[in-house]
C-alpha cells in the first residue's frame, strides 16, 4: 500500500534526520583530522592515479556505437539501400528528439522596420509556445516579387542575431535576393533566462544559460535541444506566412551553435530544401577524443545509443542540396568533417545526387566568417537557379538597439515565461500524477531510470595496487583494489586495518562497512569526521572505503586544466555523454558500487553497513535498494529531492547526480522511505544548491 511521502518533521521525529552522527562518545577515542594532519606534515593532493581511465573508456563507448553505422553509410550502392537508410536515421532522430508540442498560435507581430538601401529589416515577434515569445529580423529585398527564404541560426553569441557575423551573414542573403529570418536562441539577444533588475544575464548568456536551464530540464524528460529546433521550425512556420517567400526554396544556415541547430533541424524537418551547416559537423568520437565539451543542447539523448553521428542528421535531408561548412583551424575537427562529408557524398551518389552534397573549409579559426559565408551564398545560388558569383556586398553593422524586437531588448518586461518556469511547473505536474511508488515496483521504477542491467553472477576481478603510506588516516594500515566494474573501468577500494594486507582481503567476519566519497575517498578518509565516527560504532566491522568511476583516484585530467568542477569541465562531459550512450553516469556509478558490494561478499561480509557522502549519497542510495546484503545505510549530505531540484532556479548539483525522466517514476523520498526498515540515518542532507536544508 502507497504510503504519503514523509516531509523532513516526520523524518526527524523518526530519528532518520540527524544534524550530526553520534556515537556515544566513541570517536574521542580515535585522532581528529587535524592531529592527523599535524603528525603528517604538510597537507597533500588527493591520490589519482587512473586520470585517463573514464576518457579511454568512453572513446571505446562512443568508437562502438557509431562505427557500425559510418561503415554501413559508407558501404552503400543504390539507390534502395540509401532511401532505406536515410528513412531509418530520420525515424531515430525523431526518437532522440520526442514528441514536439502542438502547433500554437504564432501570434506573430511586427514591431518596427529599418529601412535601408535595397532591402529592409523587419523585427518580428512570434510564439514558439504559449507565452514563449521569440525574438528575429527579417531581412527582406526590395522590389524582387517572390525570393526564395532562409532560416539563420545564430552561434553562441551573447548579443544573439546583432553579432556582427550573423548580421553579416542575414544582410549578405537580402542584399542578393534572399530573404533571411535570423532569430535569437534560448538564453541570447533578447531571450535571457536568468536576468539581473538591470535585465543582464546573471550567469553570462549563452553556454551557461543552456547548461542551467537544459540539465535541469532532463529530471522532466525534456531536451534543450528540442526546445531550440522547435523554435527553428516555428521560424520556418512563420516565414512560410509570408506571401514575399517562394516556398519553393526555403534552407537553413548558422553557424557553431547555430550550426549544430542546423544540423539538426535537417533530420527534423521535411520542408527545407538547402542547407549549409557551419563549423559544427564532424562526429561524436573526433569531439570525445579531443576532449571537446559541448552544450546541452548539442548532445542529444540516446543519439549514440541508436547508433547515430552528426552526418546522420544531414542524410536525413538526402538528396536535397547540403553543403558542410568548416575551418582548418577550428576546434570542431576537420578531419571529422571531411570524413563526415564522404559518407554523406556516397550517399547521394547511391541515390543518383551526388552533386547535391559540397565541402568547404575556410583557412581562418572558428567562425561564420567571410570565405564560409560567400560559400554558403554560392551553394544557395546554385541550388535556387539564380545566378551570381557569391561575394559579399558591403555590409552595414547596425547597433544592437537598433535591431531590438522589443522596448527594453529583453522578452521578460512583456510577461514571457522562461524554461525554468516552464520545467517547475512540470516538475510539480509530476509529483501530482505519480503517487509514490515502494516495494519491487519501486526497485523496478529504479532500474529502468538508471538503466541498471542484470548482476553478474561472478564476483569481480580486482588489483591488488602496491601500497602507499597511511598517514593521516584513522588507522596505520591500508591495502588498496582496484574492483573491475566492468572492462576498462576500475572502482578504487581502500581498506583500513592496523596489520599490513597486501593479499586478498582477509575474512575477518560477516560485518563490514564501505563509504562510498564525495570527491575522494583518500581525502575523505584523512579529513572527514563521519569515517571515524563510523570506525569507532562498529570496531569489530572491516571498514572500505571506495572511489566510483571519475571521482577521486579516477578523477579525469581531461577537458582543461582543472575543469572537473566547473560548470563546462570534465564531470560534464561524460555525463553528457552517458546520456547519449543511454546509459546515465550516476547509473554507471550505482554499477560500480554494486560491484564493489559483490567483492565485499564474496571476501565473506554479508552485513555491510552501506555510507555515502554527497555526491556518493546517490550511488549509495540506489545501490543500497537494490542489494539485500546492505543492512544499514548513512547518508551524509544526500539531496532532499530531485523535485526540489527542479524546481529551484539556482540549482547546483552537477549533470552527473541528475537523472533523465526520473520524476516521471519516482523521486529521493520515495527511496529514503523504503529503506528506514534498514536503519537509515540520513546527515544534513543538502537542499538543491548543496547547502545544509
Amino acid at each position: 500500500m502507497n504510503r504519503p511521502v514523509p516531509n523532513r518533521r516526520d523524518l526527524l521525529c523518526a530519528g532518520v534526520l540527524q544534524g550530526a552522527v553520534t556515537a556515544g562518545g566513541a570517536s574521542a577515542l580515535l585522532p581528529e583530522p587535524a592531529q592527523c594532519q599535524a603528525e603528517s606534515g604538510a597537507p597533500r593532493e588527493p591520490l589519482n592515479r587512473f586520470p585517463r581511465m573514464v576518457q579511454e573508456y568512453f572513446v571505446a563507448r562512443v568508437r562502438e556505437a557509431v562505427e557500425p553505422g559510418q561503415r554501413r553509410m559508407a558501404a552503400l550502392t543504390d539507390r534502395r539501400e540509401a532511401e532505406a537508410y536515410a528513412a531509418e536515421v530520420k525515424a531515430k532522430i525523431r526518437r532522440c528528439f520526442g514528441a514536439f508540442p502542438a502547433r500554437g498560435p504564432l501570434n506573430a507581430r511586427v514591431t518596427g522596420i529599418v529601412r535601408r538601401d535595397g532591402y529592409r529589416i523587419e523585427k518580428v515577434l512570434f510564439d514558439s509556445r504559449p507565452e514563449f515569445p521569440v525574438t528575429a529580423n527579417l531581412y527582406l529585398p526590395e522590389g524582387r516579387g517572390q525570393v526564395p527564404g532562409v532560416v539563420g541560426s545564430c552561434g553562441h553569441s551573447l548579443n544573439g542575431k546583432a553579432a556582427e557575423a550573423y548580421q553579416a551573414f542575414a544582410q549578405g542573403l537580402g542584399r542578393l535576393g534572399f530573404a533571411c529570418l535570423i532569430f535569437d536562441p534560448i538564453g541570447q539577444g533578447e531571450r535571457f533566462q536568468y536576468l539581473r533588475e538591470d535585465l543582464t544575464s546573471r550567469l553570462g548568456g549563452g553556454v551557461r544559460e543552456h547548461l542551467q536551464g537544459g540539465n535541469q530540464q532532463f529530471l522532466v524528460g525534456e531536451f534543450l535541444g528540442a526546445w531550440r529546433a522547435w523554435d527553428g521550425i516555428r521560424a520556418l512556420d512563420y516565414l512560410l506566412t509570408r506571401p514575399e517567400i517562394d516556398r519553393r526554396h526555403v534552407g537553413v544556415t548558422g553557424n557553431s551553435g547555430g550550426g549544430t541547430m542546423t544540423t539538426w533541424l535537417c533530420g527534423l524537418d521535411d520542408r527545407w530544401t538547402m542547407a549549409a551547416p557551419s563549423c559544427f559537423v564532424t562526429s561524436f568520437l573526433h569531439n570525445m577524443e579531443n576532449e571537446l565539451p559541448a552544450d546541452t543542447e548539442q548532445c542529444p539523448p540516446g543519439a549514440l545509443a541508436l547508433g547515430l553521428d552528426h552526418a546522420d542528421f544531414l542524410a536525413a535531408l538526402a538528396p536535397r542540396p547540403v553543403i558542410l561548412l568548416a575551418k582548418e583551424r577550428d576546434y570542431f575537427d576537420v578531419r571529422g568533417s571531411e570524413a563526415a562529408h564522404a559518407r554523406l557524398r556516397r550517399l547521394y551518389a547511391a541515390l543518383g545526387h551526388e552533386k547535391n552534397t559540397g565541402f568547404f573549409a575556410g583557412p581562418t579559426e572558428h567562425g561564420y566568417s567571410q570565405e564560409n559565408r560567400e560559400a554558403m551564398y554560392r551553394w544557395f545560388l546554385a541550388a535556387t537557379g539564380r545566378e551570381g558569383d557569391g561575394k559579399e556586398p558591403p555590409i552595414t553593422v547596425e547597433k544592437d538597439e537598433t535591431l531590438w524586437c522589443t522596448p527594453q531588448g529583453q522578452v521578460a518586461p512583456l510577461g514571457a515565461r522562461t524554461v525554468f518556469a516552464f520545467t517547475r511547473d512540470a516538475s510539480r505536474s509530476l509529483t501530482a500524477r505519480r503517487g509514490h511508488p515502494g516495494g519491487e515496483e519501486l526497485r523496478r521504477r529504479v532500474r529502468k531510470v538508471l538503466r541498471l542491467s542484470e548482476p553478474a553472477a561472478e564476483p569481480p576481478h580486482y588489483r591488488i595496487l602496491r601500497p602507499h603510506a597511511a598517514t593521516g588516516y584513522p588507522q596505520p594500515r591500508v591495502a588498496v583494489y582496484a574492483v573491475e566494474t566492468e572492462p576498462g573501468i576500475q572502482a578504487l577500494v581502500y581498506r583500513l586495518g592496523r596489520e599490513a594486507h597486501f593479499a586478498r582481503p582477509p575474512r575477518s567476519g560477516p560485518q563490514a562497512v564501505l563509504y562510498v566519497s564525495h570527491h575522494s575517498a583518500d581525502a575523505e578518509l584523512r579529513e572527514e569526521p563521519l569515517v571515524r565516527e563510523l570506525l569507532a560504532a562498529q570496531p569489530e566491522a572491516a571498514f572500505f572505503a571506495c572511489d566510483v568511476r571519475g571521482i577521486g583516484e579516477s578523477r579525469p585530467d581531461t577537458c582543461g586544466a582543472d575543469s572537473f568542477l566547473t560548470p563546462y569541465g570534465s564531470d560534464f562531459f561524460y555525463a553528457i555523454h552517458s546520456l547519449m550512450l543511454d546509459r546515465p553516469y550516476l547509473g554507471m556509478k550505482t554499477h560500480d558500487v554494486l560491484r564493489v558490494l559483490a567483492f565485499l561478499k564474496a571476501a565473506g561480509h554479508q552485513e555491510i553497513h552501506l555510507c555515502g557522502r554527497g555526491w556518493g549519497s546517490l550511488p549509495a542510495l540506489f545501490a543500497a535498494l537494490e542489494e539485500p546484503a546492505v543492512t544499514r545505510v548513512t547518508l551524509k549530505h544526500a539531496p532532499t529531492s530531485y523535485a526540489e531540484m527542479a524546481e529551484t532556479e539556482d540549482y547546483t548539483w552537477p549533470l552527473s547526480c541528475l537523472l533523465p525522466g526520473v520524476l516521471a517514476e519516482f523521486d529521493l523520498p520515495d527511496c529514503y522511505r523504503e529503506l528506514q526498515g534498514r536503519q537509515l540515518r540520513l546527515i544534513t542532507p543538502w537542499n538543491a544548491r548543496q547547502q545544509p536544508a
